[in-house]
């Protein structure tokens, strides 16, 4: 793809970010910006393999030398 068909491609999503009417939740955008959160957290995904995969760890030796 050449340099002029990206630029149209800007050129067209620039004039339709600047005359396009947008219905901004801007609650919802300070919600994001200040980061609270939406609900209930949910527990990290690493938590759940660490948990599942504990009796198998042994923390005496480190790697497997086979």
């Amino acid at each position: 793809m050449g340099r002029g068909r990206a630029k149209a491609k800007q050129t067209k999503v620039a004039r339709n970010l600047k005359y396009r009417t947008l219905d901004t939740d801007f609650d919802q955008l300070q919600r994001e910006l200040h980061g609270e959160p939406e609900g209930p957290a949910a527990e990290e995904p690493d938590d759940e393999l660490l948990e599942k995969y504990a009796d198998f760890a042994d923390s005496d030796s480190g790697p497997s030398t086979h």
